[in-house]
């Protein structure tokens, strides 16, 4: 059918002179409506602004398929409906080319249905699994974590992460969840056992430290400083091996505790002081006595010098102790002085043990002898009697001084 006399047509549509509108498509022209409401030309622009929104709604679809903004398979069940829509649409307008479109779309729309329902498995797959894995760790902190502080934290923890996952069936999350709480179940049943035991533990603990406590506060004014400095040392190793007790009585027990150490500590401290107060007094007691002794010349007077010494000696040991410390050095110095007196007394004995031995004056009288005859060969100026007599005295000369050495 082509438009007839007095008709206003278009491209793809034309209104007759009666006012029957009518489209036309590759299976012919048919009849879309009635125009009477105005011109012509009003009525062509009115269908085919219809026939605009149709292209709108496609272009919207597609729109919405290329960007991943629509679930593919109900992109696909709206082409199709369009696509049956066009057969009656009452527009004007290239429906062939836009029923073209319909099927392209509606054949991708197919395609990206499967993709979809492939992700969407795949997605339920791995969520399925990660549910499963967060299952796996409850129940294995149910059963043997015993930090509890942390695997309570980690048991809220997976609660929040579980609660983000989604598209499991519910068959499956079902499964899952009673297993996740039965697991949060035998935790909290587990941990409060232990902290029960706990309790009863620190109650036994409390009990020891009372009696390392009594025994401390004991021996607190003791005055046997080194055994009860010991005792206490062992108290203490014996408190931390014991544990706690519970949190107010721990604390309690270790104000009174520790003050009881305090105050034998202090008192033990204080007598310390003192005695090194007397030790210092002592030392500079020493170190004068010290002075005058390093005086002592026994090279000038012997018999003084022994004497002087013995006095030293006698005032050293009733000035009495010093400190530790300071002991080798001034012993050092007193046997020095010692040391030097006995030797002049040795030497001096020596001396005495020479000059009354009757052998060694026999040997003088000898040298002095061969010192004559040396005198009376020069005088005569006979160098064979002078190097024999020199020879006789260098010889008597040498056994004199080995015998005065050796005394």
């Amino acid at each position: 059918m082509e438009p007839g006399e007095g008709a206003t047509a278009v491209e793809f549509g034309w209104i007759d002179a009666e006012g029957t509108v009518y489209v036309k498509t590759s299976g012919g022209a048919r009849s879309v409506g009635s125009w009477q409401a105005g011109t012509p030309d009003e009525g062509i622009q009115h269908y085919q602004r219809r026939y605009d929104d149709l292209v709108t709604e496609v272009e919207l679809l597609e729109a919405r398929l290329s960007g991943g903004m629509s679930d593919a398979s109900h992109t696909k069940s709206s082409a199709a409906r369009l696509r049956e829509s066009l057969a009656s649409a009452a527009v004007i307008g290239d429906l062939d080319a836009l029923a073209a479109r319909l099927n392209t779309l509606i054949d991708a729309s197919a395609a990206k249905a499967d993709e979809q329902k492939v992700a969407k498995a795949r997605a339920r797959e791995e969520a399925t699994a990660r549910k499963q894995t967060l299952v796996a760790e409850a129940e294995d902190i149910a059963n043997n974590s015993n930090q509890w502080k942390v695997a309570g934290d980690r048991l809220r923890d997976i609660l929040t992460e579980w609660k983000t996952i989604r598209g499991v069936d519910r068959k499956t999350d079902t499964e899952l969840w009673r297993r996740y709480a039965a697991a949060r179940d035998g935790f909290s049943r587990r941990r409060g056992s232990h902290f029960a035991g706990l309790d009863q533990q620190r109650k036994q603990v409390q009990g020891i430290k009372e009696q390392l406590v009594t025994e401390a506060e004991e021996l607190a004014e003791s005055t046997d400083w080194q055994s009860t400095a010991n005792r206490l040392k062992q108290l203490m190793s014996d408190w931390k091996a014991a544990g706690r007790a519970p949190r107010d009585a721990e604390e309690q027990l270790w104000k009174r505790f520790r003050a009881a150490q305090d105050t034998f500590f202090a008192r033990r401290s204080a007598t310390f002081s003192e005695r090194d107060a007397e030790l210092k007094g002592n030392q500079t007691a020493k170190e004068a006595l010290l002075a005058e002794a390093e005086r002592i010349d026994p090279g000038t007077d012997l018999r003084s010098a022994q004497a002087a010494m013995r006095d030293v000696q006698a005032r050293w040991d009733d000035i009495g102790r010093v400190p530790r410390e300071a002991v080798a050095h001034l012993d050092r110095r007193l046997r020095a002085v010692e040391e030097r007196v006995r030797v002049a007394a040795d030497a001096e004995w020596r001396r005495g043990s020479v000059e009354s031995n009757p052998l060694l004056a026999q040997m003088r009288e000898q040298v002095a002898k061969a010192e004559k005859q040396l005198e009376r060969a020069k005088t005569q100026g006979d160098q064979r009697r002078i190097a024999e007599a020199q020879k006789a005295l260098d010889s008597k000369r040498q056994f004199l001084n080995l015998a005065e050495q050796t005394g």
